[in-house]
């Protein structure tokens, strides 16, 4: 099967898609949640609160998968991004960043100013890829 090349995979991961992030329960049943996303070139990145069930699942497992694909109606382009996850703080950090490409700026500015009231509940996943499988147009 055709492979995107790493120029065109990083092209794809850096537009403002919604991805779908994988999780493992205790009983290894895989919970799935849409998510926002930032690609660095290396590692996914997102942000949560610390009290989110998707945070007690990776401290608990941290095998995660990162799915993000073209919606319906153009070419099939997806990129599948399995791996581990790691915690750490500076989620609002992230959210700054990430809001202004997901929202307009409106509602950009009013998200921020109510999660920057509690700016210590944020943090940082970072998802080191073990595979990364593709698939373009």
């Amino acid at each position: 099967m055709p492979q995107m090349t790493s120029t065109e995979r990083n092209t794809f991961l850096r537009e403002p898609r919604i991805a779908t992030l994988v999780t493992l329960d205790r009983n290894g049943s895989p919970t799935g949640v849409p998510i926002w996303f930032d690609w660095d070139g290396e590692r996914a990145h997102v942000f949560t609160s610390r009290g989110s069930e998707k945070l007690r699942r990776i401290q608990a497992d941290p095998r995660v998968c990162l799915t993000i694909a073209e919606p319906t109606g153009v070419p099939e382009n997806w990129v599948t991004i399995e791996g581990t996850a790691t915690v750490s703080d500076g989620g609002i950090a992230l959210a700054r960043r990430l809001a202004p490409r997901y929202y307009d700026a409106e509602k950009a500015a009013s998200a921020l100013g109510s999660w920057e009231r509690k700016a210590e509940q944020w943090v940082q996943i970072t998802i080191t890829p073990s595979r990364i499988r593709t698939h373009p147009s």
